[in-house]
This record gives C-alpha cells, structure tokens and sequence, in this order.
C-alpha cells in the first residue's frame, strides 16, 4: 500500500471515531498509531472517560476479532489463555482456546488481577503465541492488545511490573473533555436515542496488515537514528531516573516514528515526529527515583526535559 492511500484511510478512520469520542481525536491518532506500528497500547485514566469504548469502535473501524476480559483479583490464567478439557465423547483431552485467541483484546483494568495472571500475557504480547502444557498455539496475526488501568483506586491492585509494562509500544490517557465537547457529547447521545454505538467498518483486516507492512518502506535518516538513541541514552544518564529506556525504547520511538509520519502522508521521518510520540513510547518505561514524590515529578516531565535538552538535528530526507 501506498504511503499516500495510507494516510487517507487513517484519516477516515480517526473521523469516523470521531463520530462518537467527541473532541479526542489527537488520542485517537495515537492509538492508531500504536496499531499501525503492531504495537500494543497502555491506556491510563480516570473511569468515564471512553477508554473501553474506544477499543471497541476501534476493532470495527478495522474489522477486527475483538474481546474484552474484565480483570479482577480471581481471575486466573486459564480463564485468558485456555485450557485443555477432557471430552468424555471422544475419550481425549481438547484444547479449549480462551478470550486472548483474537485480533484486539481489550484488557479492561489490568491491575486488578494478580501477578501471574498479568504474566499470562506475556508471551502472547511478546511472542504471539501461548504455550499451554508444553504446547505451542500461534495467535492469529494481527494481534493487538489494548490494556485499561485506573490511577486512583490503588488499594486492592497489583501495579504492572516494569517488564509488562516495557511490552507495551505507547502508554496515553484520555483527558477530560471541555465544555463544548462535552455538550456535543450529551447532544449526540440524544440523537442516537439510546446507549449502544457503533461504527461502521472503514478498513479491512488485510488492508490493515497491509498498511502496517507499508510503514517499513517509511525512511529513517542516519542522523535521526543517533537522535533517537540520543534520547534514550538520556533518560539513562539522568539524575532524577533510577531505571532508563532500554534498547526496547529505542524501537518504540523508531515505530511510532514511522507510523506518524506515514499518517502524515510522508515517506520519511522528521524530528517532529519523534518528538511527537517520545513522551507516550517512553516515559512508562522510566522508574524515577523514590525521593522525587515529594515533588511530584513525573516520568512525563522527565522526557519532556530531555526533548528540550537533547540537540534534534535538521534531517534533510534522501
């Protein structure tokens, strides 16, 4: 697919999100953004505000499998990966696949389940498959998951570790909207006479495999590669941070990068693109150290000193 057909299928997309998540669509690019580079996506906010609601539209904008698992304190590995059942009839034991066997999977409040439920997804994250009593199942492609997290409510969680949380290309919140989207909002609903959304679906499954193909003829220019290594290599050596980006990091900006600059409608990557998504591929990685809560500085922040502070060159595409 053409980088040019590309960014003007995105760009239907994000309108026809738009429809129903009024005022959000920066978001609603990133996200997208996030899918394109095959990236799974962390989105951190407060109840309320159309976290889930997006992940749902979004898997029928892009005719995707979708499933959503509620996270609670009971719930257990087999209850996301499957599990092997015996079957009287047939005298055998069958696999039974469980809600992760899908293209989008909406993890809803990830941190109230516990740690070795969270751990279930490691390896469908990482390696699009799961492995169940020595047995290898490939997830079918694409594979995506968008996780939900609340950051009030912390008694009775279990905080992601860093490790799962470096699995996830972009961590973004939502926001509250203003007044006057919120009144659209309120309007909307009105007109629709009823609860329930939908939208129609805008690009295909194999288009988006497509367009996702298409980011890696998207040019990187040595000198912005050494920018992006740059700022990770800042985050390593700065005093306020315990724990740095690692290579991982590095990749994130790179793919987010591209997909930015592809929905742009461009062939190659300029530093504002890496500007552009550095604070959501990199700041959920950073581990600030303990003495800074007391002025409440957070790894947002940090990065978006080092953006300030790191030189971004003139890259000149070739």
């Amino acid at each position: 697919m053409k980088i040019a057909a590309l960014a003007e299928r995105t760009r239907e997309v994000v309108a026809t999100l738009g429809r129903i998540v009024v005022g959000k669509d920066a978001v609603l690019e990133r996200i997208l953004a996030g899918v394109l580079a095959n990236g799974h996506v962390l989105v951190e906010d407060y109840p309320g505000l159309a976290k889930t609601l997006i992940a749902r539209l979004l898997a029928q904008t892009l005719d995707l499998g979708f499933r959503r698992i509620q996270f609670t304190p009971d719930l257990l590995p087999s209850d996301i990966t499957g599990s092997f059942l015996y079957d009287q009839r047939e005298g055998r034991f069958e696999f039974r696949p469980g809600p992760v066997f899908t293209n989008l999977l909406l993890a809803d409040e990830i941190n109230r389940a516990t740690p070795k439920t969270q751990a279930a997804l490691l390896e469908a994250m990482q390696e699009s498959q799961v492995t169940i009593e020595g047995q290898s199942f490939p997830l079918e492609q694409p594979f995506l998951v968008i996780a939900t997290q609340n950051p009030i409510e912390l008694e009775g969680t279990y905080p992601l570790p860093e490790a799962q949380l470096d699995r996830f290309l972009l961590r973004v919140g939502v926001g509250y909207p203003d007044a006057d989207a919120e009144r659209e909002i309120l309007r909307r609903r009105r007109e629709r006479r009823t609860d329930a959304a939908t939208v129609p679906t805008i690009v295909t499954r194999d288009e988006l495999l497509a367009m996702q193909a298409a980011l890696e003829n998207v040019f990187v220019s040595d000198v912005l590669e050494r920018y992006i290594v740059a700022l990770a290599q800042a985050t390593r050596s700065d005093p306020r941070v315990a724990l740095g980006a690692s290579p991982r990091g590095s990749l994130a900006v790179l793919k987010l990068a591209r997909a930015e600059a592809a929905m742009r409608g461009r062939e190659f990557v300029l530093p504002d693109d890496v500007k552009a998504v550095a604070v959501a591929a990199l700041a959920h990685r950073l581990v600030l150290k303990p003495e800074l809560w007391v002025s409440r500085t957070t790894p947002a922040q940090v990065v978006e000193t080092l953006l300030q502070q790191v030189p971004a060159p003139v890259a000149e595409p070739s």
